[in-house]
């Protein structure tokens, strides 16, 4: 990877990208309101299995697959795989999780200005478009390797759970930077065996339960 790459690829992973992130949880702070979630080892247990379960397992094989709609300029396909990732997301507050991303992404990168005509206009005729969706279209426009974007994706995703944990609960720094560690190595793992062909599955009922109760939760700092 040249290094005007990398740096693009720092950027789009990066926690500073106006994008919303911050606001989102996925779920994690209902399970910390349920008591499932209530110390280092807890949070790396939690972030682990939804890596395990539904991020590398259903988002990371369906971001490739996009990523090389993308590369091949089947708009046709990039449109289906979109509404099938909406389709996916068990409730209202996850769906309306990864189109806000995806919305603010869009609209982060018109500003950019540096998009291939035809690539930008494709994803600005997705009305709803998903996060992974605008993720694989930037990686695809800055020639980010579709294993770099991969992993890239699934890191900013830890790092936002380790976030969340940070100011949810007493957990220091150095704890989650531990965290982070050991989930880092697990995502390094799990990258090169997911290919656009791999079996998705999102089958995580424990999750979508979490996200329910949480869209009725009586007190709480994320949309999500």
């Amino acid at each position: 990877m040249i290094t005007l790459e990398r740096l693009r690829l720092l950027q789009i992973a990066s926690q500073a990208l106006p994008i919303g992130g911050y606001s989102h949880s996925h779920g994690f702070e209902a399970a910390i309101e349920c008591g499932l979630i209530r110390n280092e080892a807890s949070v790396q247990q939690w972030i682990m299995d939804v890596l395990l379960f539904s991020m590398s397992s259903y988002e990371l094989p369906n971001l490739i697959k996009m990523g090389d709609a993308w590369s091949g300029d089947d708009f046709d396909a990039l449109r289906r795989l979109n509404q099938e990732f909406l389709a996916s997301r068990e409730t209202a507050e996850l769906r309306s999780a990864t189109v806000q991303m995806g919305f603010s992404l869009r609209t982060l990168l018109a500003a950019l200005s540096n998009m291939p005509d035809a690539l930008f206009n494709a994803l600005q005729m997705i009305e709803e478009p998903s996060l992974p969706c605008v993720w694989s279209a930037a990686a695809t426009a800055w020639s980010i390797e579709s294993s770099d974007s991969a992993a890239a994706y699934l890191w900013s995703w830890a790092e936002n759970q380790v976030l969340v944990a940070v100011k949810s609960l007493p957990l220091g720094q150095s704890a989650g930077q531990r965290v982070l560690l050991n989930i880092g190595e697990q995502i390094a793992r799990l990258v090169p065996q997911r290919s656009s062909d791999a079996e998705r599955s999102n089958f995580a009922p424990g999750l979508a339960i979490l996200s329910s109760q949480h869209e009725t939760q009586y007190s709480r700092l994320f949309r999500s």
